[in-house]
């Protein structure tokens, strides 16, 4: 890791506790927001991309930028990125992001690379369909 990943602030280690609190949870930057002012302590929302952004330089959080409507939201990954790698599906009827285990994607990523000279970064790859819910609902 470069010369970002060794310059450490008391809010970065702050927000680094926090995401490892909620892992597997989707959270934007007004929720670390939110959080910290929950807390009492005062952080401005630059300094939080700011710290965000260094954390998805270092591998330790995801960035998925779902739909120019949405806001950016980051998942805690930790040192264990690649280990457990997971896609999501987008609901685009209630907006809903799930996270996707499954065996049989790897061997759509290697088709897809040995067959077409595509690499897919699953951290970033987002399928968009209906979820379950609302297609019994029916919307």
């Amino acid at each position: 890791m470069g010369s970002k990943s060794s310059y450490k602030t008391k809010q970065g280690d702050e927000l680094r506790s926090f995401l490892e609190s909620v892992p597997g949870k989707h959270i934007t930057a007004a929720d670390v927001c939110e959080y910290f002012r929950a807390s009492g302590k005062t952080i401005g929302m630059a300094t939080v991309y700011r710290q965000l952004e260094r954390m998805v330089d270092e591998g330790i959080i995801a960035k998925y930028s779902i739909d120019a409507g949405s806001p950016a939201c980051f998942e805690y990954l930790g040192q264990h990125l690649g280990e457990d790698t997971c896609y999501h599906c987008k609901c685009q009827v209630c907006g809903k992001l799930l996270h996707m285990h499954c065996e049989e994607l790897p061997e759509l990523q290697k088709h897809i690379l040995e067959h077409h000279g595509f690499s897919i970064d699953p951290v970033r790859t987002v399928f968009y369909g209906v979820c379950q819910q609302c297609r019994e609902e029916g919307k």
